[in-house]
């Protein structure tokens, strides 16, 4: 059974996961971690969020980015355990979704009755996709099905087909459709909590670098705002499918930076 850490970390990490070997269109996602980071140290800005924290770098760690094999995922796993292991909270910075399932796996063994917060275009709960049970259209169904979290909330969704919604159905998925928003309430939240934001959850006007462009998506103001309606104890995070390639004028990373200076500011005010 995990054990649920008595303290919850409040010490944020970056991690950086350069890994994009399960995209099933546009490969680019693996470059990211070095852009984001960039952005996020940008002079074209300063280290304080918007609820008031300075980012400081005694306040937020940086344990580099990984170098993975071709088979990533119990390297990741082992990454995040050890940094859990520490007290802290690792923050990932992706690279594609399926990520998120290795990181889950080690946030599983530390707490029991975790929440996940899920911010994506796409549900991400395929049984298999071209194949490949392991693909970023697949993370979530690996993750509910293996029993890593007590509840899925996904936020912005506007991709979902038949299959999909028999999945959501399947695992007791808490789907907010775009078209629902905004969802403030739902937010209202207790325990320890998972965040996986997606960048194509907000409309490609706002990020361009991105694989699957799905427009009719949110706002970079209206993530910022469901992202600070969250309650409970973010306990871990990452930021994913950020892909370079298709970036225009490193919007897409600036944005990236400001949701992660958001996020953090969250785990370090709790």
């Amino acid at each position: 059974m995990p054990e649920q850490q008595a303290t919850l970390p409040r010490t944020p990490v970056l991690l950086g996961i350069p890994f994009d070997a399960n995209s099933s269109y546009l490969r680019g996602a693996a470059d990211a971690p070095p852009l984001i980071r960039e952005a996020f140290h940008c002079d074209s800005s300063n280290s304080s969020t918007e609820n008031g924290i300075e980012l400081s770098p005694e306040l937020v760690l940086d344990a580099g980015d990984l170098q993975l094999p071709a088979e990533a995922f119990i390297v990741i796993e082992n990454a995040v355990v050890e940094l859990l292991g520490k007290g802290q909270s690792p923050v990932c910075l992706g690279g594609d979704h399926s990520i998120t399932y290795p990181i889950l796996r080690a946030f599983a063994n530390r707490f029991s009755d975790l929440t996940i917060v899920h911010f994506d275009a796409h549900p991400d709960l395929y049984e298999v996709f071209d194949g490949n049970r392991y693909s970023h259209a697949c993370p979530f169904a690996r993750i509910m099905e293996a029993g890593l979290a007590k509840r899925l909330i996904q936020i912005g969704i506007r991709t979902m087909n038949a299959h999909q919604r028999r999945q959501a159905e399947r695992f007791g998925v808490q789907v907010v459709h775009m078209r629902e928003l905004p969802a403030y309430e739902k937010l209202k939240l207790a325990g320890p909590i998972y965040l996986s934001f997606d960048m194509d959850v907000l409309d490609p006007a706002f990020a361009p670098g991105i694989s699957h462009r799905e427009p009719g998506g949110m706002s970079v103001r209206e993530a910022i705002a469901h992202l600070h309606a969250i309650t409970g104890d973010i306990v871990g995070a990452d930021i994913v499918e950020y892909n370079p390639k298709q970036d225009v004028s490193k919007l897409t990373a600036m944005a990236s930076a400001k949701i992660l200076k958001e996020i953090l500011g969250k785990i370090i005010s709790g």
